[in-house]
């Protein structure tokens, strides 16, 4: 292939047009044999396949559940080995590859995180550290199980859609169905290809508050919250669209003397070694001066930064926030599978159709264990009948040549009580009848069997009032969510307002100025002519000359 047809390949990829009329046969020429494949196109289509399966499959959690396909396939393995103890998270890895075609190392890595994040699983051993970035122990050395939360939340087989996994051996989740806006306090990143997600995580108790402000028809307002602590400006948050931005902070604090900073709480998505590792730079650039850091985190974030000499302690600390990782500005980008789609969408809009599919999915729920009710109560009042009126001992019953004469007469003696019946009778429901032990007949109990009729109406009399309210069905929900789990979700991230810091201003003089008057030269290397003043590498140097102008 020249030049030209390259050319003109690549054009073809990026959507161009060749001439009407013409079109240009980029042909692949094998050695081995005669087969020949056109160029033309080929790159694009593989390429959008590979792109949409990264975004789908990959990358981007879905609308409605908040998981990308690994974590909901974990979750799915673990509720398939759920016991009540722990599973060996190696076990736990080897059972998702049922469903996940894409290794065990990235089942394990997205198992870690989940575990982390301290909602849907219940970790014991060494799950690494947040705070230092230490990694977990290997997954044979530590376990899991499902949390409480993840079994009120997350599972219901009942309203689960299913698929086929990528060997059509096995039935996995489309979506789990996930009775909470998880994903607004997980949050999630990811990369895909010409789009990313980043969600930052919100507090528990302030999405609870926001969903029931929303089904009360009230204003609501959700602002990120980190584990890691820190502080937040949320003037430009934007109700997280992807055109605002948020600036977090670590929480420094100073000793009595004024000759040791503190840092208790660091920024979200960085580590202790990471933010030592700024201020060692900084120090090596001379824009702060710090004798000694020394690194005592634990559980908690602990970095010791003793001053030098004669150094302000409140500009040392604007300076940490100008030229370290104590403070970071984080864009976020609410992007979301919804109908096979990705879609830009605010936290807002998130919080309510979350609410919204929260609503719904408790509707099902309601009507499902309705129709199981109703199952029940036709039933046992098609055995209270059959019993009582001792059809079973009728002489056409006990003479019946084969089933279907049987079932026949048992049909014929029912027709009087048909109308009493929420529906019609089956032939499944006589051959129910036609299994019932003599021993459950000579225990039958007439009252009993009243009072279980009457309970069963009681409760879909419960159920058909629920349903009719579902928006206070709901919002009890949530309100149950808050009062059994919140406690263990406080908010850990404080918002306020930030001063913004001049870096020229809070800079270490680092450098000397230095003016060679009969050359027409200023500079910080000329040290052998005359000293102006000590100044920073960010500093802008005015130059004014007798005649009034300046430079």
């Amino acid at each position: 292939m020249d030049n030209n047809d390259f050319d003109e390949s690549i054009d073809n990829v990026n959507g161009t047009t060749a001439e009407e009329g013409h079109t240009p046969e980029h042909i692949l020429h094998h050695d081995n044999n005669d087969v020949k494949h056109k160029l033309t196109g080929m790159y694009q289509n593989w390429f959008l396949d590979y792109a949409s399966y990264v975004i789908l499959e990959r990358a981007v959690p879905h609308l409605y559940d908040g998981l990308k396909p690994v974590q909901r396939r974990i979750l799915h393995a673990m509720r398939e080995l759920d016991d009540g103890r722990y599973n060996k998270v190696a076990n736990v890895v080897g059972h998702t590859m049922q469903y996940h075609p894409h290794g065990d190392a990235s089942i394990a890595g997205a198992l870690v995180q989940m575990g982390q994040k301290d909602y849907l699983i219940d970790c014991q051993g060494n799950w690494g550290n947040i705070l230092t970035g230490d990694s977990a122990a290997a997954p044979r050395y530590i376990e899991a199980r499902l949390s409480h939360l993840a079994h009120d939340i997350v599972f219901n087989p009942k309203t689960t859609e299913w698929k086929l996994s990528y060997d059509g051996r096995n039935k996995e989740p489309i979506t789990l169905p996930v009775k909470f806006p998880l994903l607004l306090v997980h949050g999630v990143e990811g990369i895909a290809v010409g789009l990313s997600s980043k969600i930052l995580p919100h507090n528990f108790n302030e999405v609870c508050d926001a969903a029931i402000a929303y089904l009360n028809k009230e204003e609501f307002q959700l602002y990120p919250d980190f584990q890691t602590g820190g502080c937040i400006d949320v003037s430009r948050y934007h109700d997280g669209d992807r055109t605002g931005r948020v600036r977090i902070r670590a929480k420094i604090t100073k000793s009595d003397d004024n000759k040791t900073l503190t840092i208790t709480e660091i920024p979200f998505g960085k580590t202790t070694p990471l933010v030592i590792e700024s201020i060692l730079k900084a120090v090596d650039n001379g824009k702060i001066k710090i004798r000694k850091v020394d690194d005592n985190t634990s559980d908690k974030v602990e970095i010791l930064l003793q001053l030098a000499p004669g150094v302000s302690s409140d500009k040392t600390i604007d300076a940490l926030y100008a030229f370290t990782d104590c403070e970071i500005s984080i864009t976020p980008c609410c992007c979301v599978i919804d109908n096979h789609t990705p879609v830009f969408l605010t936290v807002s809009e998130l919080l309510r159709r979350s609410v919204d599919s929260t609503k719904e999915l408790l509707r099902l729920e309601l009507q499902i264990r309705k129709g199981e009710l109703l199952e029940q109560l036709h039933f046992a009042s098609l055995e209270s009948i059959f019993i009582e009126e001792r059809i079973y001992k009728d002489k056409e019953f006990e003479q019946a040549p084969d089933m279907d004469s049987a079932l026949s007469h048992i049909e014929l003696r029912l027709e009087p009580y048909k109308k009493d019946f929420i529906r019609e009778i089956t032939r499944d429901d006589l051959l129910r009848l036609m299994e019932i032990k003599m021993a459950r007949i000579l225990r039958f109990n007439k009252e009993k069997a009243e009072e279980l009729i009457a309970r069963l109406k009681k409760e879909i009399a419960d159920i058909d009032k629920q349903l009719s309210q579902m928006t206070a069905v709901t919002i009890k929900w949530f309100t149950m969510l808050k009062e059994k789990y919140g406690a263990r979700y406080p908010r850990q991230t404080e918002i306020r307002n930030f001063d913004t810091i001049v870096a020229a201003k809070v800079v270490e003089a680092n450098q000397k100025l230095y003016i060679n008057r009969a050359e027409g030269f200023i500079a910080t290397s000329l040290k052998k002519d005359e000293f102006v003043t000590n100044c920073s590498d960010i500093d802008d140097i005015i130059l004014f000359y007798k005649d009034g102008k300046y430079k």
